[in-house]
């Protein structure tokens, strides 16, 4: 049995899990988010420490209190590793201060199948903070549910797409909501930071996961996590998704007060309204 420890606990969130629960119920209240009707498909969520990110992230994260997902696969850059290809961690769990959350071994082996792009190991999952950071929100605002956590170890346009069209295939028929993990541009001045991240936006709210590839790749904008909003655009889209709400837009220097570098964070969502 492999359970991933916490990373980093203790240092981007409360390690204290009276303290964190405490934390993330506020920024779930203070969310002022409607209520949006229709399946929801997709999120973008940041993944700075809490106390940057966590209230754009609760803005997305606030949508799941009434609903209910078998699985949540996570889809997250790799920061500090860099690998050629996708990894889906191949141990049973990860563990928080709330507790372990299974991995979805059985959708696991079907994103796996045939695959050489796709592969089940630990390339990339031990010490990635997007992916855990994302999971004490899970933990408070889903009652069960199992995770799928995917690190793109190279965010090349072919892998990404690639990624996008597999989780189409396995989520049919699934209860399942794809969560990709990114912040937006990286330590420029704020007002140059925001026209940056318009054209990300720009990008998600028309759909046009391809011009989003081509912006980033073309270095127009800024998504350390481009190619997971890509991949989980791309499922969405294949799986019947005709909505994206943008729920919440902010910087760092919002929180912290410097604004002469700042980074950018996101939240989003992908709908099918019938």
């Amino acid at each position: 049995m492999t359970v991933r420890p916490p990373a980093v606990a203790g240092t981007f969130y409360t390690a204290n899990p009276k303290a964190l629960s405490r934390e993330i119920e506020t920024m779930l209240a203070d969310a002022d988010v409607k209520d949006i009707p229709g399946s929801l498909l997709a999120i973008v969520v940041p993944h700075a420490g809490l106390v940057y990110s966590g209230k754009t992230a609760a803005h997305a994260y606030k949508l799941l209190q009434k609903r209910a997902f078998e699985t949540i696969v996570i889809i997250s850059p790799s920061h500090r590793e860099y690998f050629t290809g996708i990894s889906v961690f191949s141990g049973t769990a990860f563990r928080t201060p709330f507790g372990d959350i299974q991995v979805d071994e059985e959708l696991r082996q079907e994103i796996i199948q045939g695959e050489k792009i796709i592969e089940s190991s630990t390339r990339g999952q031990m010490s990635e903070h997007a992916i855990e950071v994302q999971l004490p929100f899970l933990q408070k605002v889903l009652k069960q549910f199992k995770i799928l956590p995917i690190v793109v170890g190279d965010q090349r346009s072919e892998y990404c797409f690639h990624l996008g069209d597999k989780l189409a295939k396995v989520l049919v028929n699934r209860n399942a909501l794809v969560v990709a993990s990114s912040d937006l541009s990286h330590y420029h001045p704020a007002d140059d930071a925001d026209r940056l991240d318009e054209i990300i936006i720009d990008d998600i709210v028309k759909f046009n996961y391809k011009k989003l590839m081509e912006d980033i790749e073309t270095e127009r904008a800024e998504a350390c996590g481009g190619g997971p909003i890509v991949a989980a655009l791309t499922a969405a889209k294949q799986s019947g998704a005709n909505h994206i709400e943008i729920l919440h837009h902010c910087n760092s220097g919002d929180v912290s007060g410097d604004r002469d570098a700042v980074v950018g964070y996101l939240s989003a969502a992908a709908l099918k309204i019938n």
